[in-house]
């Protein structure tokens, strides 16, 4: 969440920031109104304080002297006092909650050099590697999904029969195909990101902390008689990784990478990029994360996009890189770079990988610290989060891009270790 005490001091700053995103800032106001409230009602109930402290002492004094009577009166006051301090710390408390409660739904403040912009269309094309829409033969233009029934290698029928629309189901080689992308994901960052495995049903406050709740509560699975929640990607239980603690400078930037299965309801797509594998409830995904101080943020933003965008290099696949204006990144994000592969045969760009600033707004949330080398209080860290590999839209760009004049697969070469040395995918 936003830093209360830069949003008391620089009100202005902090508000015109998240309107660059198009989002409202009243809520700041009452942030404000509510804070300004809390420490008049908290100075109060400590000037009390120190006059029931003063009283207790006068008491005291009164009855060494004999003079029960007026130490009476005094004792009386006191317990006056101390009813209208309950009081006020009641209303602090609360006003304390309303306060929380209302940053929980403002979003992150975007970084300065985040492109302005309304929408999706406003996004800033950084580069395009290998499109050539000219070179794309026809044999190449079939969707995956129909390439998928054909081999034998993709089954929607079956998932949606078992689970509904919008799941999925790999069969023989296509699912092969899904366990080699996902090793081949976290073999190529094993030289400088830990491997965490973790779990994939998280509590709610795990959810908090980094954004996806309370606001996005109807995107979420839950499982309402345990109290937990099926993680929408492994961002969730990777940033909780060090919740509540506080690290050495010296140790930072901390590197972290999970593959786990992802949920996510897509409230509202019914209809909207639903066939095949465009969108899913359900995917698995290797996500790179990091925790650093805010100077190393910025290499170690850039170091996972190229971790991330390499990966789709060495697969062959054409992709596009995009820079979201203010009002496409995430909620938690100050900063975010998209990744796009082409999938020829559905002719789109299908997001892979959004790699994530996000500042101390998770961490703020979590409240994880650094304690800084040079002495001095202790400071939030800053998390970045990006997919290393996202399965189920590489999966799709690779079967259409590889597909050959028989029908047939070619595995790309930097996959050929994961998957036993088949280097082609035909019919069953």
């Amino acid at each position: 969440m936003l830093d209360l005490r830069q949003l008391r001091a620089e009100p202005e700053t902090v508000k015109a920031a998240v309107a660059r995103r198009g989002e409202p800032t009243a809520p700041l106001d009452q942030v404000i109104a509510h804070d300004e409230r809390r420490r008049a009602v908290v100075s109060e109930a400590d000037e009390l304080r120190s006059e029931v402290k003063r009283i207790s002492a006068e008491v005291g004094a009164l009855h060494r002297d004999g003079r029960a009577g007026e130490a009476d009166e005094l004792r009386a006051r006191s317990r006056e006092l101390g009813t209208r301090i309950d009081e006020l710390d009641a209303e602090g408390e609360q006003l304390s909650e309303w306060i929380r409660r209302i940053l929980l739904f403002v979003p992150n403040m975007p970084a300065e050099d985040c492109p302005g912009g309304s929408g999706p269309d406003d996004n800033v094309l950084v580069r395009t590697v290998g499109f050539d829409p000219d070179s794309y033969q026809p044999h190449q233009r079939v969707p995956h999904w129909d390439i998928g029934t054909e081999l034998g290698i993709l089954d929607i029928d079956r998932a949606v029969r078992m689970s509904g629309s919008m799941f999925a189901m790999y069969r023989g080689l296509g699912a092969r195909l899904v366990r080699a992308l996902i090793d081949y994901g976290l073999d190529r960052n094993r030289d400088l990101y830990e491997e965490i495995r973790p779990p994939t049903l998280v509590r709610t406050e795990t959810m908090t902390s980094t954004g996806h709740l309370p606001k996005f509560s109807d995107e979420a699975y839950q499982v309402e008689r345990d109290g937990l929640w099926a993680i929408p990607t492994a961002e969730v239980p990777l940033t909780s990784l060090l919740s509540g603690e506080i690290v050495e400078e010296a140790d930072l930037p901390i590197r972290l990478m999970g593959h786990t299965s992802c949920f996510r309801r897509e409230a509202g797509s019914a209809g909207r990029d639903t066939r095949g594998l465009l969108r899913v409830h359900e995917f698995d995904k290797v996500e790179l994360y990091g925790f650093c101080t805010p100077e190393q943020a910025h290499d170690l933003h850039a170091e996972i996009l190229d971790r991330a965008e390499r990966a789709i290099v060495d697969l062959g696949l054409a992709h596009r890189v995009l820079d979201l204006c203010t009002a496409d990144i995430g909620a938690a994000s100050a900063r975010t770079f998209d990744i796009e592969v082409y999938a020829p045969g559905a002719d789109r760009w299908l997001e892979v990988s959004s790699i994530s600033w996000c500042r101390d707004y998770q961490a703020r949330r979590a409240n994880i610290r650094y304690r800084p080398e040079a002495g001095g209080r202790t400071q939030m860290v800053h998390s970045l989060n990006g997919s290393g590999l996202a399965v189920p839209r590489v999966w799709a760009g690779l079967v259409e891009t590889c597909r050959q004049p028989d029908g047939s697969i070619a595995v790309p070469e930097a996959l050929h270790p994961y998957m036993g040395g088949i280097t082609s995918i035909g019919p069953r």
